[in-house]
Order: C-alpha cells, then structure tokens, then sequence
C-alpha cells in the first residue's frame, strides 16, 4: 500500500503562531511619562529550543504578550528574551510547556532566488484564523526597514502581507526562507509586500551567540560614483578598474582614522564594488555594496582593497555600531530629560522628530537628520522642548523645540553637557543660550526668534524646579540615565 504525505500546509501549521501584545510607547511630548496603553499583535512562528520567532516592531514597547497556536482556545502568557530592533526580530518564549505540546520547530533554508514561489503564513486582520497566501519572490535588494530605518537585504513579493501578518514565517518547500514584516503602500502599486531575508534571521542567531545583541555595524561612509573620465584619472584610478569614492567619513564611525576622503573603495573582504556602488550576490543578482556590511557582526574586521592618490592599499577595518547625529527608533531607549527652572531639556530622536508633523516637517531639524553629523564639538543635538510656566521664566514661555547652543559659557555636546554646566552657573546667574526657536511667523516675537538668551535667577532656580516639578505630578527632575 502506497504512503500518502500528509499535506504540508497542515504540518507548517503547527509551527505557526499568533501573538497578543499590549504596549506603552513612551510620551515625546512629556518624556516622564508613557503614552497611552494599546494592543496590538503579529505573527510568529516555534524555532528550536523551545523559542518562538517574529518581528522586532510586534514586540515593540510591550507591557504583556500572550501567544496562541493555530486550532488552540488557550492563550498563553509569552515572555521576550531577545529584541533585535536593526534586524526587525525577536524571540520569546512560553515558560509553560504545555504550550509547546504538539508544536513543530521551523527548519531554516536558503536564501529563494528570484521567481521562486513562497507562501506566507499568519494572522492579518479581517479574522482571527490562520491565513495562507501564495506568491513569488519578485526582487531582492537592500532596503530600508520602516522600523530600525537602516538598510539590509530584503525580499519583496506579490504574496498578500497585510496588518497582523508581522512576523508570520514565509517558507518555500516547507523551509523559513524569511519574515513577513512591511508592505509598501501606494495607490499606483499594489500586491507588494517585504521580508526579512533568513539571511538577515540567521546574522540575528550570529549575533546572539555571546548572548547580548549587538546590533547591526555600519562603515560609516558616505560615497560617489566614479563614471566621470576626469574623475577617474584625478583619483588615479587606471583602467577598467571600478568602484566608488568616498566623499565623507563619519566622526566616531568604523571609517573614522582609517578611511579618507578620496579614497576608492574597490574591493570589500574580496568581492568587488561596480562603479554603481553594487556587489554581485549571485549569478544575475547584484545588490548595494553596504550589504557587506549589513551581514556582519559588530567587532568584525574588514579588508578593504581601495586606491588612494593612484596607490593601491589595503587596510583593515574594525566595525563599530551605527553612528549619527539623529538617532534611529529605539524603542527600548526611554527619552533622556532634564528639568530645570522649568526648562524641559531633552534630545532630537527620530522619534522625537514623527510624533508631530511640525517636528517633522521642521527644516532645522530635517537637516540636523540627513546634513549634518556626530563630531568632536557635537554629538547629539539638545532642544529645550518646552517651559513649564513659572514666575522665575517669565518672558520665556513661548520658547517651544529651542536648539541649546552653550549653558553657562559651556558648548554643548550632548545632554550631559547641560547637566555639569547647570552645577558651574556664571556669578548670580544660569545664562542659557540657543540659536534658534521657531520662528512663530503669527508672532509678535518673530524678530527675537534667533539668538535667544535665557537667564535665570541662581539663588531661587533650586526652589522654582521643585515647586513645578509638585505643580505639574512630575516624579523626577531628570531621567534615570541622567541620574
């Protein structure tokens, strides 16, 4: 008698899971508080070790997670153990065992080629039971990941991913070939969602092994395409040589005090860069050069081939985290503050930037975000991001998204800065001075909106933070990281 397979959407099913996650992001508009709790959810499914596998933003500021598989009425309460935010991955896990009880681990596969059909499984909204939709891997490129905003390697297919799909596995012959994780919305192209590559899912396990997540490194260069003749022969590049300049490196970078401006970077760890800034992936395949670097670990060391003033050189690079003057979402990373007299001192975040369209859209800080970059004199970008009213800042309450310049005679670095320079006042006086705070056109006091001086009285600047702090339910005067 002949052996019937059992139909293999029925044994993936069993490695398939749902998640219920109730979350609290923080407050940007009063970074001593969180925000309003929410509930939201993904998918997931069981890898090896009794762990369960799912995006990094599904997981993201969670309070409480509970996880059910398919065919079960039972939730069961899900604990993260890893968030790798940069990867867009996490893993959990159920501290009961029951809940593992009949589930089947995922087997890892290879990277689909393009064409390659793929089926994507989870829970997007519109029902609460387990959906399967079919489909074929249409590109792969390095991509931006709307969570982490840092580019990586990523599928995209015209398989159906919608909300709740998060996370959910893709497989191809039964195999995790990658993650559901963003779709791209716009009203000319439809049916083109993205997945995390189990390229990607595999550097989140490398990463994993010392047990700490070190995220993922960056060269920290900015470059240029060398196709220009004149171009060419003035970097002393011969021949049919390719590759790319580089035309900014990075303060605190891997780059930084190994690479230089004018440097043509020809080769990473052996594999050639084109002239258009790509590296060949495989036969007909060819993606940005910074995948190179997206698939290593922190602490890495390159070889870099490049040519410097006609000279081919070799150095070596060790990589370093990501660097910049606006950092990317953290979500793990409460806002750091400081109040004092008043004046609500914090940080310019990305996620400072998109909690209000004003933030956003502001020019000053769109160019602190994408113009300018970390150095010896700068190294985040500090705002006074309101005054909470009090007599002893009379005069000062409309200054609202102020950038700090000096405190007491003190340029300012970074927040901390503020900090020792609030304990060295000048004389009788904090003086605190910014560059620029609006303008407020519909303002009387547009013409002082540049080179605001803020003085404030020594002696009674103690009393005044402790009664705003009582006015306003504030429990600390700064945050813990500030402590």
């Amino acid at each position: 008698m002949p052996v019937i397979e059992p139909d293999l959407s029925e044994q993936l099913r069993h490695s398939v899971v749902k998640l219920f996650t109730v979350v609290k992001e923080s407050n940007y508009y009063a970074p001593w508080e969180r925000a309003y709790q929410q509930t939201s959810g993904g998918s997931a499914c069981i890898v090896e070790g009794n762990r369960i596998l799912t995006n990094a933003h599904v997981v993201a500021n969670q309070l409480y997670v509970q996880a059910l598989k398919p065919g079960d009425a039972k939730k069961y309460a899900a604990r993260v153990l890893h968030v790798d935010h940069d990867r867009e991955t996490a893993l959990l896990t159920v501290d009961d065992p029951q809940f593992f009880v009949g589930t089947v681990p995922v087997t890892f596969g290879e990277l689909p080629a393009r064409n390659a059909k793929v089926t994507v499984y989870g829970f997007p909204v519109g029902g609460n039971e387990l959906c399967i939709t079919a489909g074929v891997v249409s590109r792969i490129e390095v991509r931006t990941y709307t969570h982490s905003q840092r580019n990586l390697l990523a599928l995209q297919t015209d398989a159906a991913i919608n909300p709740g799909n998060s996370g959910g596995p893709v497989f191809m012959n039964g195999e995790l070939v990658g993650l559901a994780f963003q779709s791209y919305k716009k009203k000319d192209l439809e049916k083109s969602g993205y997945v995390v590559p189990i390229t990607v899912v595999r550097s989140f396990f490398a990463d994993l092994e010392d047990g700490a997540i070190g995220g993922v490194p960056d060269l920290g260069v900015y470059w240029q395409k060398i196709e220009n003749p004149a171009l060419r022969a003035y970097l002393g590049v011969a021949g049919t040589a390719t590759g790319v300049r580089v035309s900014r490196v990075l303060f605190g970078s891997s780059a930084d005090s190994v690479l230089r401006i004018d440097d043509v970077l020809v080769a990473i760890d052996g594999t050639p860069i084109g002239g258009d800034g790509t590296i060949a992936l495989r036969a007909n395949d060819r993606v940005h050069f910074e995948h190179l670097i997206g698939s290593r670990q922190v602490g890495d060391v390159l070889a870099i081939d490049l040519v410097r003033r006609g000279e081919p050189q070799r150095v070596s690079v060790t990589l370093r985290p990501y660097t910049s003057m606006v950092p990317p979402p953290r979500p793990e990373r409460r806002p750091s503050y400081l109040i004092f007299a008043g004046l609500v001192f914090t940080t310019l975040s990305y996620e400072y930037m998109h909690n209000w369209e004003w933030a956003k859209d502001h020019h000053r800080y769109r160019t602190f975000a994408s113009e300018t970059f970390p150095s010896m004199e700068r190294r985040q970008i500090v705002l006074i991001h309101e005054v909470l009213a009090h007599e002893i800042n009379v005069g000062y309450h409309q200054v609202r998204g102020a950038i700090v310049e000096r405190v007491n005679g003190r340029a300012i670095r970074d927040i901390h800065d503020v900090v020792a320079a609030l304990d060295a006042p000048v004389g009788e006086f904090h003086v605190i001075e910014t560059d620029y705070h609006g303008p407020r056109r519909d303002s009387s006091d547009y013409h002082t909106s540049y080179g605001t001086r803020i003085v404030l009285d020594r002696a009674t600047a103690e009393r005044a933070t402790g009664e705003i702090l009582q006015q306003h339910s504030i429990s600390a005067a700064r945050s813990a990281d500030l402590a």
